[in-house]
């Protein structure tokens, strides 16, 4: 199975540049109610994932934290504890299963590193769920 076929694009999905401010941060995942969202470098590269508990450890370690200082703290300053890790678009649905184990979404790079859009755990899920449905149950081949 192709995994192009569950890609959200990146036009779809809620990034953020590296250069991005702590503040815009914020707004972002508050905005479209998201608990990581992927960033990327100035020229396109996925560079990690950021979540709402490196957000949490970054005001907890700041001292008269304020929205006014969340603006001059950028993303590179912020340390990320999670490593999601990407898969490139030639992978297969297996790869993506061990990764959607701790990871909300796979992010989906090219073969130059450039971040092109997600594959969320519920698809991996449904997919999976379909497969045994249909019969698939006892295949070994379930997850080619």
């Amino acid at each position: 199975m192709n995994i192009s076929f569950f890609l959200v694009p990146k036009a779809e999905v809620a990034y953020l540049d590296l250069d991005s401010t702590m503040r815009q941060a914020l707004e972002k995942m508050e905005f479209h109610k998201y608990s990581a969202v992927p960033i990327i470098d100035r020229h396109g590269k996925y560079v990690g994932t950021l979540t709402e508990g490196d957000l949490l450890w970054q005001v907890k370690n700041i001292q008269s934290f304020t929205l006014e200082l969340a603006e001059q703290i950028q993303l590179k300053d912020i340390k990320r504890k999670m490593k999601n890790k990407p898969v490139r678009i030639e992978s297969k649905m297996k790869d993506l299963l061990t990764l959607a184990i701790s990871q909300n979404f796979i992010p989906v790079v090219d073969d130059h590193g450039i971040f092109i859009g997600i594959i969320r755990r519920r698809e991996i899920i449904e997919y999976y769920a379909n497969s045994i449905e249909q019969g698939n149950a006892g295949n070994d081949n379930i997850i080619n």
